[in-house]
């Protein structure tokens, strides 16, 4: 028999206590990142994400909110039944664009758009100004259900190092990445794994839409706090789970698979919510803690649908990676990010934004309607 879970938390501002140094931190990893921004700049001529710079998949979809939520799950923007247009954006971690053979862990950034509710832009004077009237809310996601480092400074660690390896011979990062899946591969056989290693080029040549992607860090819920998840739920999707892609030969083998299931196929995903419901198993500070499913189960709060359409393409890596930014601090004041690791990214996602903009020549503006994207 399956035990009711505890009520869900309400949020309260003790919650959250700032790290040591953690200004310090910010200042650290905005430095770092630049860094590699500046980096990829300089070898290639274009300006890329600092991370995540690679796009896999660019698809166009709705998001329909579930009817009759439970009053916990009813909160922010999920509170009433609603249909958003949606841009989903696939990726891989590292700031230089690599063979697919270099296999590192899987990202998907969510744009919604029209959304109700308070910008948190409209509330920040650093905001740049294009952004006080937007109507967008993003969830960036990796597909593992804990974050790498458990508090911001330790991040900043694991990113030096990831930006250590940026613009070093891509021969030499493939043959590491083979020995790291070996690796792991042990790892895994023995009931583990390594956040590191997966981080460096060691994770599975598996296929990008088969991943479950979450938040991996807290956000506000409506009046509690929560962890979010992306699904795949429609069969030809489920299938795909730890489904191996054939890369040798194809650097850019992922990319290619997406366009290939998508030119054949529709797809869904559920969106999901794990509410806080218990303070010292679900920290809001310390990111690599997984909360425990058993005392607080994903629930369904809504649906993502996808036609066939062309996955990626040329022009829409133009309009989406070069033309859209996508950070957990883009939404509602009802969804807004929390700890320390959620604090120090917000100055760096919008530094890379900023950097890339402003070599790109595109504004930097939030998205009100999907009326360019490319027919193919």
């Amino acid at each position: 028999m399956t035990a009711i879970p505890k009520p869900a938390i309400p949020y309260d501002s003790r919650h959250e206590a700032e790290e040591e140094g953690e200004q310090e931190t910010r200042a650290q990893l905005l430095h770092t990142l630049h860094g590699i921004s500046a980096t990829t700049y300089k070898d290639s001529g274009h300006a890329s994400r600092s991370v995540h710079a690679k796009s896999h998949g660019l698809l166009r979809g709705h998001l329909h909110v579930l009817d009759g939520l439970a009053p916990e799950l009813a909160q922010g923007i999920f509170a009433q039944p609603g249909r958003f247009e949606v841009v989903m954006r696939y990726s891989t971690i590292p700031g230089d664009l690599l063979d697919d053979k270099v296999s590192t862990p899987r990202g998907l950034a969510v744009k919604l758009i029209g959304v109700p509710g308070v910008q948190l832009s409209s509330l920040d004077p650093d905001a740049d100004a294009a952004d006080h009237d937007a109507t967008t809310q993003d969830f960036v996601l990796v597909n593992g259900p804990a974050f790498l480092a458990p508090t911001a400074r330790q991040f900043l660690g694991s990113l030096k190092l990831l930006a250590s390896t940026t613009d070093k011979v891509p021969r030499l990062k493939q043959a590491l990445s083979t020995v790291l899946q070996g690796v792991e591969k042990v790892l895994e056989a023995a009931g583990g794994d390594s956040g590191a290693l997966k981080s460096l080029g060691g994770h599975p040549e598996t296929h990008v839409l088969g991943e479950t992607y979450y938040s991996q860090a807290p956000i506000l819920y409506g009046q509690y706090m929560a962890k979010v998840a992306v699904a795949p739920v429609s069969p030809e999707l489920a299938a795909l789970k730890g489904a191996p892609v054939d890369l040798h030969g194809k650097p850019n083998g992922l990319r290619q698979a997406v366009m290939d299931f998508f030119a054949r196929h529709s797809a869904t995903w559920e969106v999901r919510v794990q509410l806080c419901r218990n303070m010292e198993t679900m920290p809001l500070e310390d990111a690599s803690v997984v909360w425990p499913e058993d005392e607080s189960p994903y629930f369904a709060v809504a649906r993502i649908t996808a036609l066939p359409q062309a996955g990626w393409s040329e022009a829409l890596s133009r309009l989406v990676d070069d033309g859209m930014a996508f950070s957990p601090w883009h939404g509602v004041l009802a969804h807004r990010p929390l700890g320390s690791i959620m604090r120090v990214r917000k100055a760096a996602y919008r530094m890379s934004a900023r950097f890339r903009f402003e070599r790109t020549g595109h504004l930097m503006q939030e998205p009100r309607n999907l009326d360019d994207w490319p027919a193919g």
